[in-house]
């Protein structure tokens, strides 16, 4: 720390908080943490590595779900460090910029996972609405695009975060509510205006949930495409290749949902409960996206098996 003037002193270290009352068996969690890491991480480079090396799964679904993948990748990876750091070493001190890169990262992979989710539902409902035409509206050329164009708007969006940050200045208290930075966490520290840092994650916040109102007109939309079906059987057909995708929103959203609920609503909210959910929802997603898809798709269930040498 070092002083700005008599009454001020400005914070150079951050520091994040564990399970408080747990802190004596911090390093027992960290087992089933590491676990979940290892098989989220392992789980979606084997999802990548599936569809890179297997032809008959180039398609614009295993696109996007490769897309998803590197969402995961991006989340597991960019809280890793601090998590394990807390967790193993019990060391919860974080520099204000490493915290500014970290929170950066973590909502820039979040909103790509946001919107990939979205497009997923816009693919599932040409797949059942237009299912002729649908590999010659989604060609792999524009699949590509798409995904390009999400990973720049996700990090274009929460570009500023970080310099605006930067700009705050931090005094009296520097312990953050999480096990690793988020902008409204970090935000809540400074000690001078941070009006523009409100309003404007407030604005990537609304963003992001707009995506999950799309994706809810998209099956309102899905929904009504499958009741015209007139077969019973090709109607439960066509709802069960939405099942992985309707896991993976709720896995996503959920988590995030409850969290915002608590932070508005909760008069007597839980310390510890918001941090397990907080951490939830970057443990969590990464872990089962590539379960679930490889439990309901046979697809990539039999590609992996197969590469696995099994049966």
């Amino acid at each position: 720390m070092h002083t700005l003037n008599s009454s001020k002193i400005e914070i150079t270290t951050f520091f994040l908080i564990g399970i408080p009352g747990l802190e004596h068996v911090h390093v027992w969690i960290s087992v089933p943490i590491c676990l979940m890491y290892l098989v989220a991480i392992l789980g979606n480079f084997t999802i990548l590595f599936v569809i890179r090396t297997e032809p008959s799964l180039h398609a614009p679904m295993y696109y996007f779900l490769s897309m998803l993948a590197v969402s995961d990748l991006g989340l597991s990876l960019s809280s890793l460090p601090t998590m394990l750091r807390i967790f193993v070493f019990n060391a919860t001190g974080i520099s204000p910029n490493a915290c500014f890169a970290q929170e950066f990262f973590i909502h820039g992979f979040t909103d790509m996972e946001s919107s990939v989710l979205l497009v997923m539902s816009f693919d599932r409902f040409l797949a059942i609405r237009n299912p002729l035409r649908y590999s010659s509206i989604l060609t792999n050329a524009r699949v590509a695009k798409m995904g390009l164009v999400f990973l720049i708007k996700s990090m274009l969006l929460v570009l500023p975060f970080p310099f605006t940050l930067q700009k705050l200045t931090y005094c009296r208290k520097s312990l953050l509510s999480h096990s690793y930075c988020l902008h409204q966490d970090v935000m809540k520290l400074a000690c001078s205006d941070n009006t523009v840092n409100f309003f404007y994650g407030f604005f990537v916040a609304l963003c992001m949930m707009s995506d999950s109102v799309f994706i809810a007109v998209s099956y309102i939309f899905i929904l009504k495409t499958v009741m015209g079906i007139g077969s019973h059987k090709e109607r439960l057909k066509a709802l069960n290749t939405c099942v992985s995708h309707i896991c993976a929103v709720l896995i996503f959203y959920v988590p995030i949902i409850a969290l915002a609920s608590m932070h508005c609503f909760g008069k007597h909210k839980s310390p510890v409960a918001m941090i397990l959910i907080a951490d939830i929802f970057l443990l969590v997603p990464p872990l089962m996206n590539p379960i679930v898809y490889c439990v309901k798709t046979r697809q990539i269930r039999e590609k992996v098996w197969g590469k696995l040498g099994l049966k």
